[in-house]
């Protein structure tokens, strides 16, 4: 399993906007296409103006096949159009968790014995 982190920092005072339009055109879509929705956070403390999204995968080689899929699809790609102009800047990173993470590993339970 892999974690995908995507951290959108925001033109000010455009955040609001932007999860209104994500949670109403984008979040079902990607659900569809994508799968393992872990988490959708604001920062609150720190630098602002800042959404991250979690998604998990089987591996890199599943994370390009949804992604691929999903960027074919015309609902995605108006739902990009809806929010062009509200991303200041994108980053992507890939996050494996460790054998004690809380986080199910493939091949591996989710609860650790004690």
């Amino acid at each position: 399993m892999i974690v995908e982190e995507r951290d959108y920092r925001l033109v000010p005072g455009r955040l609001h906007e932007f999860i209104s339009t994500y949670e109403k055109y984008g979040l079902d879509i990607q659900r569809r296409h994508l799968g393992g929705f872990l988490g959708y956070f604001i920062t609150e403390i720190g630098e602002l103006n800042h959404v991250v999204a979690w998604w998990s995968y089987e591996s890199l080689a599943d994370r390009e096949a949804r992604r691929t899929r999903m960027l074919a699809d015309t609902e995605w790609n108006g739902y990009l159009g809806r929010v062009a102009g509200l991303i200041d800047i994108q980053s992507t990173r890939i996050l494996k968790p460790v054998c004690f993470s809380p986080l199910p590993v493939r091949g591996r339970p989710t609860e650790m014995p004690s």
